[in-house]
């Protein structure tokens, strides 16, 4: 038996040992695939009345595996002793049970319009955070004991373990899947689709137990061989993060360093606070990261990171700190905010703790994550709460100031208030009308984030800030419009045809072009609504038998609605009624035709005009 084949064997041991070493994960892993097969078999319309039920299964017993995981470790690596490890799978099974009792009791809520209650987005964010928590205190007591391991080896070996088991479910995956399709093909084509569903369940459970399979004997006093082996980094993983990631994260720090350098001269500029959040949050996270990684390299380049890493977090963590700042005075704090400063913390203890504890400062690092991914679902000061109680304050202190809100009613202001209060107030609004489980005072109303409620309750548009710095805004002229809320007389019409045109088959071809027929009393008509492809200005022609009744181009509609609405900024406008509506006379017929949104775009660079004009719906009569 080759080295390869003995790999395999291996793999496939362990994943079969995994049911002694973690029966209550496997057990677990287990359930979440038995509630998926039953959630497979049952169709929507019989499913929805259980997926509250179902749902809450699901995180019981996703929560259940990974703590089981955890406590098992803890308990074999500690301790060692059958009552032990029966007393850590048993309270695995409970976290299991717990979970479900929590969801099901108090982390269900109904949306507006639904029959059935669904897992509030805050509950599932808590059973997240306690697997994060769960698999982070895993990984700390898998680095025991210290002779044998610390947290980045065994933060590798977890990460060697996902991706093997990955690899192998994909090849069960794609192999089960071909042999499904041919038997669909050759022997049976009326073979239901659920197959490859549950083919994807039960390979997805084999995964699991791949992935459990793979981690060494834990068990205090044990020595395991293969402990040696998943710990050990291959050589093509030396080389990527030794000669490849390092020079890439080294490349965006001197790129933050440069920000830093610019900021310093000339202010923060007009960066979006989302990109350099997003840039600083990969930074951060995958400088951490690859630091662990590479701990025990001994290369010149790996040095010269792990020595400068921290150092260059450090410059560059304060000038985030100033943009976080000055982010805060605009818009307060929201939640991109809030998650941001909470990777701060984390970035800025941990560039510290390298520079003093160096190695030894990893599974700190990590307790830490621990604490504030807990702090972040906390009551009173978690992301959902603690960002909607300062925009409530926000909106508040403005409302106040300009005399609309008073004594908890909204009054519309008399005049209206300078741009950039405006543009606040928008911002507030729209963020706080979004926030769907949230607790707002009795006078906000979430139909605020309508246009048409907010300017009747406040007395002035919504204001959106002018976009600074957009690459090509002055190379685009644009008008949209769109149909307003508002019932469209229709008296006299006989005929209503919908002219989305989505079932194709349902119409006439004639030379490649599609049309609507309708019977009617005085012969039969043909409708075509084309688009040429020159210059997409559309046309409609109606055909009477064999004879044209009616042939318009609407490049006199276009050129009113241009003039009516001078091509400008690239935002949607509320036009009237009237201007949505086009009405076209024969001797024959009658026309109406109503348009849900029409756009005008012009690119000066390129000298072309682009049209579309969404037609809802077409009336007519016979005359």
């Amino acid at each position: 038996m080759n080295a390869f084949t003995r790999s395999i064997v291996q793999v496939f041991r362990g994943s079969a040992k995994a049911f002694q070493t973690f029966p209550a994960a496997i057990a677990c892993a287990f359930g979440f695939a038995v509630v998926t097969l039953i959630r497979i078999q049952l169709d929507w319309p019989q499913q929805e009345p259980y997926n509250f039920l179902f749902n809450s299964l699901h995180w019981a017993f996703a929560m259940g595996a990974v703590f089981s995981l955890t406590v098992i470790t803890a308990a074999q690596s500690r301790i060692n002793q059958k009552k032990t490890f029966l007393a850590a799978n048993l309270l695995g099974v409970m976290a299991a049970a717990v979970t479900f009792l929590a969801l099901y009791q108090f982390g269900g809520t109904t949306p507006e319009g639904s029959h059935y209650a669904v897992v509030t987005v805050l509950a599932a964010a808590r059973v997240s955070m306690a697997m994060l928590v769960s698999f982070l205190v895993f990984t700390v007591l898998a680095g025991y004991p210290k002779e044998q391991s610390d947290f980045s080896r065994s933060l590798f070996m977890t990460q060697k373990a996902f991706f093997i088991a990955i690899i192998y479910g994909a090849v069960i995956m794609g192999g089960a899947s071909g042999v499904a399709g041919a038997v669909q093909a050759l022997l049976y084509h009326g073979m239901s689709s659920k197959v490859y569903m549950v083919i994807g369940t039960l390979t997805g459970f084999l995964v699991f137990t791949i992935f459990v399979g793979y981690f060494p004997d834990f068990r205090k006093g044990e020595v395991d061989e293969h402990r040696e082996v998943a710990q050990k980094q291959p050589r093509f993983i030396e080389i990527l993060f030794g000669s490849i990631m390092i020079p890439i994260i080294l490349a965006l720090t001197a790129v933050l360093l440069l920000w830093a350098g610019k900021t310093t001269m000339s202010g923060i500029g007009a960066s979006s606070f989302v990109q350099l959040s997003g840039i600083a949050s990969a930074y951060t996270i995958g400088g951490i990261w690859l630091h662990m990684m590479v701990t025990n390299y001994e290369s010149a380049l790996a040095k010269f990171y792990r020595r400068v890493y921290p150092i260059a977090a450090l410059v560059i963590l304060a000038f985030e700190a100033w943009a976080v700042v000055i982010q805060l005075g605009k818009s307060g704090l929201k939640t991109i905010e809030y998650s941001f400063i909470l990777i701060w913390i984390v970035a800025l203890a941990a560039a510290v703790l390298l520079m003093i504890r160096k190695a030894r400062s990893h599974a700190v690092i990590a307790v830490l994550t621990c604490v504030l991914a807990v702090f972040s679902v906390l009551p009173v000061v978690g992301y959902q709460e603690l960002p909607v109680t300062a925009q409530v304050n926000r909106l508040e202190k403005i409302l106040v100031s300009q005399g609309i809100l008073q004594d908890n009613q909204l009054t519309p202001s008399s005049v209206q208030p300078e741009r950039a209060v405006r543009e606040s107030i928008t911002d507030a609004v729209d963020y706080l009308a979004s926030a769907s489980e949230a607790k707002l005072p009795s006078w906000f109303d979430r139909r605020l984030a309508q246009s048409d409620v907010f300017k009747d309750k406040l007395g002035f548009d919504k204001t959106w800030p002018e976009p600074e710095d957009m690459p090509g805004k002055d190379n685009y002229i644009a008008t949209s419009l769109m149909l307003p809320a508002e019932p469209v007389d229709i008296s006299g019409y006989r005929w209503a045809i919908n002219m989305q045109m989505e079932s194709v088959k349902q119409m006439g071809n004639v030379n490649g072009k599609e049309y609507i027929t309708i019977d009617g009393d005085k012969g039969t008509y043909r409708i075509y609504w084309t688009y040429p492809a020159n210059n997409n200005i559309p046309s409609l022609k109606i055909m009477e038998d064999d004879r044209v009744i009616l042939e318009q181009e609407l490049n006199g509609y276009l050129d009113q609605i241009a003039a009516k609405f001078p091509p400008g900024k690239a935002e949607t406008y509320q036009a009237a009624l009237d201007d949505m509506c086009l009405k076209l006379e024969t001797p024959e017929i009658s026309v109406l035709l109503v348009f849900s949104n029409i756009d005008i775009s012009l690119d000066p660079r390129e000298d072309r005009i682009n049209y579309w004009l969404n037609l809802d719906e077409l009336y007519l009569k016979e005359k």
